[in-house]
């Protein structure tokens, strides 16, 4: 697809001001303050699954009614985590990234980070960073 003619490239150097900027900065501590936590429960939650299935089978073939037993109800609730994972995520990043990248993706269309364009302060825009 090839832009539209009014639409200049951007150079190297505006990605570069981009990404050395505050609000990238930002945006990056942002996510990483929710992927990381996130991940690394998810995993120790799906580790003590595995190993609960491994070292644990007479528990976790423990009845709970029915044919169904306590390795069926935590093996599907690995799935339940994934989409509750999902969910908290969009909400997440809606509320706290989303607005950030919005911004800083319009003020790299309008060429706001290339060299010599003043790259004025981003309140001078009205938009705030800080949640």
């Amino acid at each position: 697809m090839t832009p539209p003619p009014d639409r200049r490239a951007l150079t190297p150097e505006e990605y570069l001001e981009a990404q050395n900027s505050p609000e990238f900065a930002e945006l990056k501590r942002r996510f990483r303050r929710f992927a990381f936590p996130m991940t690394f429960a998810f995993l120790a939650w799906y580790l003590l699954y595995v190993l609960l299935s491994t070292y644990a089978p007479d528990f976790m073939s423990t009845q709970v009614f029915g044919n169904v037993n306590l390795g069926i109800l935590l093996g599907l609730g690995q799935f339940l985590t994934t989409f509750v994972i999902t969910h908290l995520y969009v909400a997440h990043a809606n509320k706290r990234t989303d607005p950030i990248a919005d911004e800083m993706r319009e003020r790299l269309e309008n060429h706001d980070f290339a060299p010599g364009a003043g790259n004025a302060s981003h309140e001078t825009t009205g938009g705030s960073t800080r949640a």
